[in-house]
């Protein structure tokens, strides 16, 4: 089976967000950064009080209104500030074999898959997990890589899915 896929900036920022998202490690993050944020600045209004002569009605009002928007809004910055990091990862650094025009060929062995610049081969063996959601399969070949496939670009979807998985279970078996 061969695939040709365009891979773009937004393909990669997409596979970084649904990882975060997905992943435990990812999901803590984003909880402790959440709820934690907002115990500092309760703390802090505390110590405020105690230690000046700071009215405490208007501020702990103050920073319980902070502390409340912050739980609200904190996950959709947090999302942005990713994308925003990959998407200036990507732009600074060296990124021709990630970016860009991608012909990959599975066969009973593997995946190989050839960039302008290079080629990537995996066993069966080596894959981990193949994912789906909406808009792509991710064939994960570690807890934090995997071939990015827009669908976008793929003439069968539900051939494509099928063929891996049958891959990964002969592998297995």
């Amino acid at each position: 089976m061969e695939i040709q896929y365009d891979l773009t900036e937004q393909d990669v920022v997409a596979f970084n967000l649904y990882h975060v998202k997905t992943s435990k490690v990812g999901k803590n993050s984003l909880q402790w950064q959440r709820y934690i944020s907002p115990l500092i600045f309760l703390l802090f209004a505390y110590f405020l009080s105690v230690f000046t002569d700071m009215a405490k009605g208007p501020l702990f009002a103050t920073f319980g209104v902070t502390a409340i928007l912050w739980v609200i809004f904190y996950p959709k910055y947090f999302y942005f500030h990713i994308t925003r990091q990959v998407s200036k990862m990507l732009r600074g650094g060296k990124n021709e074999g990630l970016v860009g025009e991608h012909s990959m060929k599975m066969n009973k062995t593997g995946i190989i898959d050839q960039t302008a610049v290079g080629e990537t081969n995996v066993q069966w063996a080596g894959v981990k997990q193949l994912i789906e959601d909406t808009d792509y399969f991710y064939i994960y070949t570690s807890t934090v890589s995997a071939y990015i496939i827009p669908k976008r670009d793929v003439y069968s979807v539900e051939g494509l899915k099928s063929y891996i998985q049958q891959r990964m279970i002969t592998e297995i078996g």
